[in-house]
């Protein structure tokens, strides 16, 4: 079911969940605080109601794991195949007012990402992917098909805005990066996909509705997304937890092995990418 048609109806609901944010940000409105603290507004409710409305039309037979609709304990029974939903990514920089938050919509098959949209709908830019077949980001400018760089010989790293942990940090000195961008949302996966940065680790946890989009459309750019004890990064894990992972543009970066011990005692309470 993982076709091109499905692709382009998913980035239409993503844009359209993404509209739903933005006229709730010019009426105004509250933020509030879930149970784990994380804040959550409004608009991360609309765009999921948006979301969720538009798959029951275009897959009703396949379930759907969303961020806002497991916060409130309901999660449907799944098997292989499934949507994972996070309908307002990056909500602590939306809050601040930045631009760095995204809409996000991947569709899993046996533990594995194969379909993604990641829509920031501040910027107006929308990238999707089809892994095996296609990856392209769409502007105002029009379509451009994306895809991964080589590794240079001095790799840029991109880290997360909101969640830069000192086991990070000390990666990416051992790695000795030329530096690296920091950036909220599912935005860091896209920066890979289209050969503008190269290494992403993340030493942290995080919900798997977090990264399943932006990883599908890193694959069909030609990159990869590991695990932290090795092998790719896979889905429907309990309690819907990543306990971390590296990704990179296809090419096999040094292990986050040594710098587990600082984040196994970190706890196991996932936040935003």
């Amino acid at each position: 079911m993982a076709d091109r048609a499905l692709l382009t109806a998913l980035a239409e609901t993503a844009r359209a969940a993404g509209e739903e944010i933005l006229a709730l940000v010019r009426r105004g409105f509250e933020i509030e605080q879930k149970r784990d603290q994380s804040p959550v507004t409004v608009c991360d409710r609309a765009a999921e109601a948006v979301i969720l409305d538009a798959l029951a039309r275009l897959a009703p037979d396949v379930p759907v794991i969303a961020e806002e609709e497991v916060a409130a304990g309901r999660i449907p029974l799944h098997g292989d195949t499934f949507f994972l939903v996070d309908p307002l990514d990056g909500t602590k920089e939306f809050v601040r007012g930045g631009d760095d938050y995204t809409v996000n919509i991947g569709l899993i098959e046996a533990g594995a990402p194969v379909l993604g949209v990641v829509f920031a709908p501040a910027t107006q830019i929308l990238h999707a992917g089809r892994v095996g077949d296609e990856a392209w980001v769409e502007t105002i400018a029009g379509r451009a098909a994306i895809r991964t760089r080589a590794r240079p010989e001095q790799v840029t790293a991109v880290a997360s805005k909101s969640h830069l942990t000192q086991s990070t940090v000390d990666y990416l000195a051992a790695v000795g990066t030329a530096g690296h961008v920091s950036i909220g949302s599912s935005l860091k996966f896209c920066l890979l996909a289209e050969g503008r940065a190269d290494l992403y680790p993340r030493l942290s946890p995080t919900s798997e509705w977090d990264t399943a989009a932006g990883h599908a459309v890193l694959l069909a750019a030609g990159g990869r997304c590991d695990a932290p004890e090795g092998g790719p990064l896979r889905y429907g894990k309990r309690g819907f937890i990543n306990r971390g992972f590296l990704a990179t543009g296809g090419w096999e970066a040094p292990s986050l092995a040594p710098f587990l011990a600082d984040f196994a005692g970190g706890g196991d309470r996932p936040q935003g990418v």
